[in-house]
This record gives structure tokens, C-alpha cells and sequence, in this order.
């Protein structure tokens, strides 16, 4: 690097964009940045080479720019500090859309970076070059385009580095979208930085307020000594260990305080081993007889929305009075039932309502609950344990069983989300994410790539078609330092489908043809030719057998678990028929 830049003459663009783009990373490494996650291009050459050159930088580079992205979503996810994602212009810069909705819609922090053309090579018909201007729309939290870089734009380098991070990490996380211009030359030596200034923006997102003293005293008298449920979905992401069990003592707390059951999924954060906590929700609330004689009053919802659509449904017709609490304001009503809806950090709400000391409900009430969930249980692992098959809801649990103590399972959307749901036996230390804002399939094992990434060892649950959807996520894999085991449930098709009404309504081959999507890919091979370890099993004991073996040995290996998609409808059937007659069998009245 030059002491200083060229006194005699225009100075060479190259320089001069090599310097802007060095200025650039050295604020972002200084807001905070650890991981930059590079697509391959020319375009993108000034920002590729001023990462590489950073050794505080760590840089992933990956083929696929879809995957790229989705790579860089998942280390947001896991960290809750935004990393950066790099590609050249034209279609390429396309590509990140899917992984920047996904960000936009769970508030995951994110940098896009995109390489463009300068503006007089827009609009006539130069190569790779596309209209890239506010390209994902509403999903970025902010937009700029400084055009090609200049020495007379120097003093705000900085500030637009800073803008940027401010954006994409603050009250309302999500993806930023910088789409930077360059003239050739593309490689460039950086002359002396632009120098730093203090204060640093601060590195912690999210809401740092609690419920005004009003709100508190409604809610108070909304809840007190009536019968409730806390519903705990998915979580907004914070990525932060520390605020994520916070939040979960907290809630623990609450539900401790009120004698109310909690419905928890797993990312959520807070279904873990706790008496308040019921897991088998939607095997229950199959339960005729159990779903009418518990309908709440009020029902108090952190986070997302739950994965089992009985559940959505027993919640939206229940008539109790439903409050939403989220940190960053986005609590979801697609059913049009919150009557009040709060921003504020969760472990604060919860401390404050506790505080004010509400009446709980009755004792019977949380003990209907808890004897429900414990003959859910008894009937599950029974039904479970009469074959040694690994059939995807003993997938389910296996997995999760299994993943040691500040480990990571990251779930596919479809029936692996469902099946961790309805199945996953809660426990301690272990997190678990999915990607649930927009609910796609697309970009899953690049996600869980991203979280793997970030150094704890991590397993995906997946399924064949969302694998075959983003194989490209494990290009490589091989040779990056990872801990992961993917673990895919392969029926030959979209399983999900077979429960839903097209199947009893079509004809079976239009249904087929439509919604089973048979792929007849070998999963294994194409693992194989991803340069992969691989291990087919059938039963649970094989299963358990590659998942711990995986986990022990390091590295990235794939477990194949073959399946079928009308016994695995057979399968919930009969676990749901056995829960149910359980449930009815010990079934009080709920006051």
C-alpha cells in the first residue's frame, strides 16, 4: 500500500477503486465484520481483492451465487452480525434475491454486495450488464449507488460504510443492498485510507426497551388469573446465544408465573426440559375432545408463527384474546386475531408482567396440559419404538437427540420443520434454526453451510428435493472447515404433498405427475460426486450410528435415510391415532 495517493496527474482508476474499496472493508472490519462470502467474477474484482487482502477477513468463496448468499444468511443467522456477500454484475447479482427476501422477512443482517457497470455502459447493450438499480425492492433496508469511485468522494467513504452497517444491524435488522460501479482496470494497488473516526456505531441490534407502564397494566389485566397459552415460534433472529436464552428463561418465568402451558417450537429458543413446556401440541390438539374442553382465554405470542397448521387453527378459532410481543415489531397475524401487538425486547416484557404479579390461573390448568404432553410422549416413543425403521418422525427426534451440547440443527422447510416440531424431544444447549421468514426450500444447505461456519458442529435435516435444490451449496464443501452432518430423507419426491387435500382429490397419476414430483436422482451419488463421505442407512440404529460417527470424525458427510411417502403418511396416522386415543383416555375438563 502507497503512503499516499499519486501527487503528478489524474490518479489510475484502478488505484483509486482499489482504495475505495479497501476503505470500505476496513470500516466494516471495524463496525464489525468477521465473514465475507465471494461469488467468482471480474466485475467484482476492486471489492474481491480488498477482502483477501484484509487478514482480519475470513472469505468464502463459492461458485453459485444463490448459494453465496445463502451461505452468508446463515452466518447472520448464527452470529447476529451481518456478513457480507459479493458478486459480479448482470444475472449474477439476480441470483441473491431469494436469500435477501428470506433476510428481509426474518430480520437477518446482511451486506449484498454487487458489482455493476459504470453508467455509460448501461443501456447499450454491454455485457453482463442489467438494469441492477433498487434490484430486490422492498426487501432491502436500504439502497446506494455511489457510481465509479472518485478521489473528490473520499471524504464519505467512511460514512457510506457506516451507513450501510447501521442499516443492515439496527433496530430493524436485515439485508442492505450496496451496488457498486467500475471502470477498468480492475486490479489496483490502495494508496494511504481515508482516516478513521470514532465514535463506532454500536454492535448489538435490536430493540433496547421494555412495554410502557400502560401496557403493562393492560396486559396485566388482560391475563390475570385467567387460563392461558404462551405460543413461542420461531424467533427473530438475534443469532446471539446469550439474548436467545435470555429470552427463554424469561419466558419460562412467565409461564411459571401465570400457570400457563408453552406451545414451543423448536427455534423458538425456549423448547427445552421445563414442566411449562409442551411440545406435542399438534398430536394433541388432534384430540377432539382435549382441543375444546382447553380452549384459553388469552393467548400471549413471542416469535413466528408454528409449523402445525392444527395448531394455527385451534389458536384462530379459539375467541381467546390474543397479545403479540416481538422485539423488532413483525409479530405475523395472518389470521387477523392479535388484538394487541407490542415492540419491545422479550426477556424485558416478560420481567415487567411478572413484576406486576397477575393472578395465575387455575392449578388444573397447566397440569391438564402437562398430563396430556407426558401420554402424548408414552404413545409416540411406543409407537416408534415397534419398529427399529427409521421413518421420518424418528428422523426427527434422532436428529435432534443427537447433536451434543452448543451444537446446531438446521431444518428444511416442508416436513422436516413439521416433523422437528411435532417430534423433537426438547432439550438443553443446542440451537436450532430454519429458514421461516419467507418458509422456501430454496437455499437450505447453503444456509446451514453459513451456520456451520460460524464453528459449532451443525446438522441439516433436509429433505431430497430441497437438496437436489441447492447441491451447489456443498461444491466444496469438503475442503472447508466445517463440522457438519447432512442428513436427508429421501422418498423420492415432495412427501409433503401426500398430506394435503390435492392428494385425495386429484387423480393419482395427475397428482403424481404435479405434486409427487418423483426425481429418481440417487442421492448418495450425487453426494459421492460432490466429493462426499456417505452413509446409507435404514434403521434408527444405523442412523444414530453415522450421525454420531459424522460428529466424531469432523468434516462434511451425508447420511442417506431412504423412505416412502405412503408409509410415512401411515406412519403419522397411526402416531396420530395413538396420541389421540391416549389423550381422550385421560381427558379433564381444562378448569
Amino acid at each position: 500500500m502507497s503512503d499516499r495517493p499519486p501527487s503528478d496527474g489524474a490518479p489510475d482508476a484502478g488505484d483509486v477503486a482499489a482504495t475505495f474499496c479497501a476503505t470500505l472493508v476496513d470500516e466494516w472490519v471495524r463496525c464489525g465484520l468477521t465473514d465475507a462470502v465471494v461469488a467468482p467474477g471480474s466485475r467484482s474484482t476492486p471489492m474481491a481483492l480488498a477482502l483477501v487482502r484484509d487478514d482480519r477477513m475470513r472469505v468464502h468463496v463459492f461458485h453459485d451465487e444463490r448459494s453465496a448468499a445463502f451461505c452468508a444468511l446463515g452466518l447472520g443467522l448464527a452470529t447476529g452480525r451481518p456478513a457480507l456477500v459479493l458478486c459480479t454484475s448482470g444475472t449474477a447479482a439476480v441470483e441473491l434475491h431469494p436469500a435477501v427476501v428470506e433476510a428481509h422477512q426474518a430480520a437477518v443482517p446482511m451486506l449484498a454486495v454487487t458489482a455493476d457497470r459504470p453508467p455509460e455502459l448501461i443501456g447499450v447493450g454491454a455485457p453482463q450488464t442489467i438494469e441492477q438499480r433498487e434490484l430486490y425492492g422492498a426487501a432491502a433496508r436500504w439502497y446506494c449507488e455511489p457510481g465509479p469511485p472518485t478521489l473528490d468522494g473520499s471524504v464519505w467513504w467512511r460514512d457510506l460504510a457506516r451507513d450501510a452497517w447501521h442499516r443492515t444491524s439496527g433496530t430493524l435488522p436485515g439485508p442492505v443492498h450496496v451496488n457498486l460501479a467500475f471502470r477498468e482496470p480492475l486490479v489496483g494497488s490502495p494508496f494511504a485510507l481515508p482516516p478513521a473516526r470514532d465514535p463506532l456505531p454500536p454492535a448489538v441490534p435490536g430493540a433496547r426497551w421494555g412495554l410502557m407502564d400502560e401496557d403493562v397494566a393492560r396486559i396485566t389485566s388482560a391475563i390475570s388469573g385467567r387460563t392461558g397459552v404462551i405460543v413461542a415460534g420461531v424467533r427473530s433472529a438475534t443469532g446471539v446465544p446469550k439474548a436467545a436464552a435470555d429470552d427463554a428463561d424469561a419466558i419460562l418465568e412467565l409461564a411459571g408465573a401465570l400457570g400457563w402451558p408453552i406451545l414451543a417450537d423448536g427455534p423458538s429458543g425456549v423448547r427445552e426440559p421445563s414442566p411449562a413446556v409442551v411440545s406435542t401440541f399438534d398430536a394433541i390438539l388432534r384430540s377432539r375432545v382435549f382441543a375444546a374442553s382447553h380452549r384459553p382465554e388469552v393467548v400471549i405470542r413471542f416469535g413466528g408463527l408454528l409449523a402445525s397448521k392444527v395448531t394455527n387453527q385451534w389458536l384462530a378459532s379459539s375467541g381467546a384474546h390474543q397479545i403479540a410481543i416481538d422485539r423488532f415489531g413483525r409479530s405475523p397475524d395472518p389470521d387477523g386475531v392479535v388484538a394487541h401487538s407490542f415492540t419491545s425486547e422479550i426477556a424485558m416484557a416478560c420481567d415487567q408482567i411478572v413484576a406486576a404479579l397477575p393472578d395465575p390461573a387455575p392449578d388444573s390448568w397447566t397440569h391438564d396440559w402437562q398430563v396430556a404432553d407426558a401420554s402424548a410422549w408414552r404413545a409416540i416413543i411406543t409407537m416408534l419404538s415397534r419398529s427399529g425403521d427409521a421413518s421420518e418422525p424418528a428422523v426427527a427426534l434422532d436428529v435432534v437427540a443427537l447433536v451434543p451440547d452448543e451444537g446446531t440443527v438446521v431444518v428444511s422447510s416442508s416436513m422436516p420443520v413439521r416433523d422437528v416440531e411435532a417430534f423433537a424431544v426438547p432439550r438443553e444447549g443446542v440451537r436450532i434454526f430454519s429458514n421461516r421468514g419467507a418458509n422456501g426450500i430454496d437455499g437450505v444447505t447453503s444456509t446451514a453451510v453459513g451456520v456451520a461456519l460460524s464453528g459449532a458442529p451443525t446438522v441439516l435435516l433436509t429433505g431430497d428435493v430441497a437438496f437436489l435444490h441447492d447441491s451447489n451449496g456443498l461444491i466444496g464443501a469438503g475442503r472447508r472447515d466445517l463440522s457438519m452432518v447432512v442428513v436427508v430423507v429421501d422418498n423420492d419426491g415432495g412427501g409433503i404433498f401426500h398430506f394435503l387435500p390435492q392428494r385425495d382429490e386429484l387423480p393419482p397419476e395427475q397428482f403424481e405427475t404435479l405434486f409427487g414430483t418423483p426425481h429418481g436422482v440417487d442421492i448418495a451419488a450425487t453426494a459421492e460426486a460432490l466429493g462426499l463421505p456417505v452413509d446409507r442407512v435404514n434403521t434408527r440404529a444405523g442412523l444414530q450410528a453415522a450421525i454420531a460417527g459424522a460428529l466424531t470424525r469432523g468434516g462434511t458427510r451425508v447420511v442417506v435415510v431412504r423412505s416412502d411417502r405412503e408409509a410415512n403418511v401411515a406412519v403419522h396416522s397411526a402416531i396420530s391415532e395413538a396420541v389421540v386415543a391416549a389423550v381422550d383416555g385421560g381427558a379433564t375438563s381444562g378448569r
